[in-house]
């Protein structure tokens, strides 16, 4: 017997008789004793102490004893529960002499046991919405960032993945083709955005809906099912799920440092640890303009959380220019590089081109000032999201004529701490990129160099 329906038998059972269902530690410890691992390893598994384990095992016991009229130990579980629930499968049993279920109540386990012999016993009817995944995408060759995420969702099963980036550098049609390539792989594909949903509860509620539609709670009491985070953990649990959400930046208040989550939102952070700390088998991808805080800290400490920042096509970006039918490709690494190989510039300065110089790209680049046209409105979305200290240090990196070294303090800083943070908030922001020194985008430096004038 497969430990998920052990888990549903148990929930169902317990539901029915103090219209309770398991907490997240209750699951962990049946799931764990199931596998016949012992207290300790199941508390560090959840992150908690052994004595805080074998408590709420010892409830748990004694509420199930009073349940089955047995004396439930952990060493007899596993062989009373199946032997239970095998019972269940004819028209229905009494147990112990405390409560008699009917089969109606478990007509879903008798269903299992008639499925088609194609579907096997282990696995769900597979449900995958792409719905509100942008379709029609060119997608370049990003054959090892493709690969490096493979390698983290299939192979090392991280819990998180975030995919950040400039907009239009190519996040979401990366996505999309990783999701064709691994959908295979999960029994649960969602792709959302945070634009459609006004606060994380909505977000979560959505989510849980698509992931188990039939709950067996009602009314009030599914609402407050819904909105418990435990539950949330629970369903990734149950199920192989890959959840896809974009516009990740919508949940931060823009005009101060990133990190800090809008109105609605101020829990998403506790939300995102406990995805990466606690044990599940699902994956939640995240795609962003921006780097949360809490996905760094759980990167630093090694929670099966992955972070890849993606960069510009590079040479592989000849294609979109060969596709545009632009001249003179010999000039063509030169235009890649100055705006920095992202798709979306590159295909709005493709027209510029085809339109003011017969696509002529050594014209183009003869003159002197770098032309941003329709990519301005881009870059000022970026830039208004900037709180005072990064705008501050941005228009001073702008107006230096060499890369700077990080002991430069720029006089408009009072202390060494603000001109620090600021400059951690627009490496998240994929604004700043810093090797030994702290330079900008080309493009970026341009625009901001434009604002003063």
């Amino acid at each position: 017997m497969e430990i998920h329906e052990a888990l549903q038998w148990t929930d169902e059972l317990i539901f029915a008789k103090t219209g309770k269902h398991l907490d997240s530690l209750q699951r962990a410890i049946l799931e764990g004793v199931w596998e016949h691992k012992g207290y300790q390893d199941i508390a560090e598994e959840y992150h908690c102490s052994n004595d805080h384990v074998r408590k709420s095992a010892s409830e748990l016991w004694k509420l199930l004893s009073e349940l089955l009229g047995e004396d439930v130990k952990k060493k007899n579980l596993r062989s009373l529960v199946e032997n239970l629930i095998f019972s269940y499968y004819n028209d229905g049993v009494q147990i112990g002499n405390q409560i008699n279920f009917c089969s109606d109540l478990y007509n879903k386990s008798k269903r299992k046991k008639n499925r088609s012999p194609s579907t096997p016993k282990n696995q769900s009817e597979p449900r995958h919405d792409l719905s509100q995944a942008p379709e029609n995408l060119r997608f370049y060759d990003r054959t090892n960032e493709l690969a490096t995420l493979k390698q983290w969702i299939l192979t090392e099963q991280s819990r998180i993945v975030t995919l950040t980036g400039l907009s239009g550098i190519g996040k979401t049609a990366l996505a999309r083709q990783l999701v064709e390539e691994i959908k295979d792989n999960f029994d649960r594909i969602l792709w959302r955005s945070h634009r459609k949903f006004p606060t994380l509860n909505a977000l979560q509620s959505h989510i849980i809906e698509f992931i188990a539609p039939t709950s067996p709670i009602q009314n009030q009491s599914f609402i407050n099912y819904l909105n418990s985070r435990n539950s949330f953990l629970d369903h990734l649990r149950t199920h192989r799920c890959l959840i896809i959400l974009d516009d990740f930046q919508d949940t931060l208040t823009p005009g101060e440092l990133v990190g800090n989550y809008g109105p609605g939102y101020q829990n998403y952070g506790l939300f995102l640890e406990e995805i990466g700390r606690f044990s599940h088998q699902s994956c939640l991808l995240l795609l962003s303009w921006e780097q949360p805080l809490e996905i760094a800290t759980l990167e630093a400490e090694d929670c099966s959380c992955k972070s890849l920042q993606l960069a510009g096509l590079g040479k592989s970006a000849s294609q979109l220019l060969t596709a545009r039918k632009l001249q003179d490709q010999p000039q063509w690494s030169r235009l890649i590089e100055l705006y920095n190989g992202n798709p979306l510039w590159l295909n709005i300065i493709a027209t510029a081109i085809l339109e003011l110089f017969d696509g002529s790209v050594e014209k183009f680049l003869s003159y002197p000032l770098l032309y941003l046209g329709n990519i301005e409105p881009l870059l000022k979305q970026h830039y208004q999201r900037l709180s005072e200290s990064e705008q501050v240090l941005i228009r001073w990196l702008a107006n230096q004529e060499q890369p700077v070294e990080i002991s430069q303090n720029p006089p408009e800083f009072l202390s060494n701490s603000d001109f620090f943070k600021a400059i951690q908030s627009l490496k998240k922001r994929n604004l700043l990129h810093k090797c030994s020194t702290l330079t900008l985008d080309t493009v970026m430096q341009h625009y901001v160099r434009n604002l003063s004038l």
